[in-house]
């Protein structure tokens, strides 16, 4: 299957996270984000190292300029559990923005075309680490890495393309 790209419309698929009240949500993509400008990144694994101290930190450092150009929700997502999700978004205190969802057996993380094999790890199918700008679910901005790196998807790089 080929990568999401833009101009791609984002596949409908379901995520779960835990809301504001701690309940255990399980929504589509689509209805989080029809209407709407989001950004959608993606991570190989919670509290893996690049992750959890580039990744994830630039976003919520960045999420008060980034909503200042009329962003309006910033998804963090990975393929792991929920609960692995709400734990990983309890270490960043400082989060007011970044909403952390799983996609615990990776069917979306296939559906955008962006599987990572990391069972040579011991980790199996991950998500590669990206970052996407949708726009009433069109794809308006794809920055996918390579491998692990770490290049292209920062929340710079989509500050830079608003």
């Amino acid at each position: 299957m080929a990568p999401i790209a833009v101009g791609d419309v984002v596949p409908d698929g379901t995520i779960s996270f835990f809301d504001e009240n701690d309940q255990l949500q399980t929504a589509s993509v689509h209805s989080l984000a029809a209407g709407k400008k989001v950004i959608l990144f993606g991570v190989p694994g919670a509290f893996t190292p690049t992750c959890s101290m580039k990744h994830v930190p630039g976003f919520i450092e960045k999420a008060e300029e980034l909503k200042s150009k009329g962003v309006d929700d910033i998804i963090c997502f990975s393929v792991n559990d929920p609960f692995v999700m709400k734990a990983w978004g309890k270490t960043y205190p400082e989060n007011k923005h970044v909403k952390f969802v799983a996609d615990g057996s990776g069917e979306y993380t296939h559906l955008l075309g962006l599987e990572l094999d990391l069972k040579d790890k011991g980790l199996g199918v991950r998500s590669r680490r990206f970052a996407l700008l949708l726009d009433d679910l069109k794809v308006t901005v794809a920055n996918v890495e390579s491998g692990g790196e770490f290049t292209v998807s920062s929340a710079d790089d989509i500050l830079k393309a608003l």
